[in-house]
């Protein structure tokens, strides 16, 4: 089937470009192989930001005596239900991408895209393990085959880097994946990386009762930010009882008996931050 434009990936800037090329009357599809909305909308900026909103709930109510308001008992996480809240934040929304394709009359191909030649797109089976497939899936969506396009645009995002010798495992050793829906919280977590993805998760789990250090090898946190705010968000952190090594790394990590260690400091999970590379799809082979 031919198509003036294919989108591969569904992300924020995947369905914004397929809608805006529907609008401007040119037939389009979009290939998505995991979840409508991409890592963005389901695994990334929006469930952190519900996470991010009960924390923020949850000091509202341990500061209560503050605004002069009396909270009878101790209001505790429930770490199963804020998860659950997050995630069904995101399933709306995804929901939502999917209502907008078909508002749009946006033709959605469900499988992982390769580039083969110039103006070719074959769709197969994902090559790689899917994170939670989506389910259901979106309805009419068209499958595997071969495409053409006029134009296409690669829109496929990221994923987490592994480390030499700090490997996930999605047990004790954490992408950000893992750190989105946890079974329970940890007693104590290292956070490696403290760009916004890091900063974010080591805010959360702190705010749950997490034991929390972020090791950073820049000498300064948020290192892309100004030194100002950096200075502030420090202090604001370490104030709530974060951990902050600077101008440090993680070289190695040892097992132990249910945990993961490095020397002078032992840790239940570690999670590892701001570690991406770009997803792949055939680009070599494009010309």
């Amino acid at each position: 089937m031919s198509y003036d434009v294919i989108i591969i990936g569904s992300g924020p800037g995947g369905y914004v470009a397929a809608i805006r090329a529907s609008q401007l009357g040119l037939k389009t599809a979009i290939v998505e192989r995991e979840h409508m909305g991409g890592i963005c909308l389901n695994w990334g900026c929006i469930p952190t930001k519900a996470l991010l909103r009960s924390a923020e709930v949850l000091d509202h109510a341990n500061h209560f005596k503050d605004f002069g308001l009396v909270l009878e008992g101790t209001v505790k996480p429930d770490a199963k239900a804020v998860v659950g809240r997050s995630r069904a934040v995101s399933a709306r929304l995804n929901a939502g991408v999917g209502f907008l394709m078909k508002k749009n009359k946006i033709d959605i191909i469900w499988g992982e895209g390769k580039l083969t030649k110039p103006g070719e797109i074959v769709v197969g089976k994902s090559s790689k393990p899917v994170v939670e497939p989506q389910h259901p899936l979106p309805k009419n969506v068209k499958g595997e085959g071969t495409y053409t396009a006029k134009h296409i645009i690669i829109a496929t995002g990221a994923r987490p880097r592994a480390l030499p010798g700090i490997e996930p495992d999605g047990k004790l050793i954490w992408t950000y994946f893992e750190a989105l829906k946890p079974d329970a919280l940890p007693k104590s977590l290292i956070v490696m990386g403290s760009g916004a993805i890091g900063i974010e998760f080591a805010s959360f789990y702190r705010s749950m009762g997490v034991d929390v250090t972020v090791v950073e090898v820049m000498p300064t946190i948020m290192p892309v930010e100004d030194a100002e705010i950096t200075a502030i968000a420090r202090k604001q952190l370490e104030k709530r009882g974060l951990k902050i090594f600077t101008s440090a790394k993680v070289t190695k990590v040892e097992k132990g008996a249910g945990q993961h260690h490095r020397p002078c400091r032992d840790f239940r999970r570690q999670g590892a931050a701001d570690h991406r590379r770009p997803d792949d799809f055939g680009r070599r082979r494009s010309g």
